[in-house]
């Protein structure tokens, strides 16, 4: 469901899925189509990763990239913001090969997010703590009890 939405957020105001509700100035790029693929994709893997629900982190990150590749795949001379900072002849000489590269940043941001999430998917506060036990010493000292390691008590 993620995913359809992502796509459909990112494809339909930028005419890469073609609709009535907007029309293209320029015609679509073949990367462009990647893009949009991909950045469904991964917005759909990382909402899908388990996690406790209240935790947010990466959120903002996430919509940053999904936004950034609405920037990236957009008509250059659609987009009344850069055309209204750059005028008509900016947006195709200087934004247009500008979002490509856009488009990579935007992709792996979204990659990394996902990656970060899978990584942390089982981790809450009191599972992701480490597993700290003590044991006395001869000298009366506590020292940390042989064999345990944070690392032995997660996959």
């Amino acid at each position: 469901m993620a995913a359809a939405l992502s796509a459909l957020a990112v494809g339909v105001p930028t005419d890469v899925i073609d609709t009535s509700y907007f029309t293209r100035m320029t015609p679509i790029r073949w990367w462009e189509y990647p893009v949009l693929a991909l950045t469904a994709v991964l917005t759909g893997l990382w909402v899908s990763i388990p996690r406790p629900q209240s935790d947010t982190r990466g959120r903002g990150r996430v919509i940053g990239s999904v936004t950034a590749a609405v920037f990236a795949v957009g008509c250059p001379v659609c987009n009344k913001i850069v055309v209204g900072l750059l005028g008509v002849s900016g947006a195709l000489g200087l934004w247009a090969p500008v979002q490509p590269v856009l488009a990579v940043l935007s992709v792996v941001a979204l990659g990394a997010a996902v990656a970060i999430r899978w990584r942390q998917r089982e981790c809450n506060t009191e599972a992701c703590a480490p597993e700290i036990t003590t044991e006395a010493s001869p000298a009366g000292r506590t020292t940390p009890a042989s064999g345990s390691s944070a690392a032995s008590s997660h996959p």
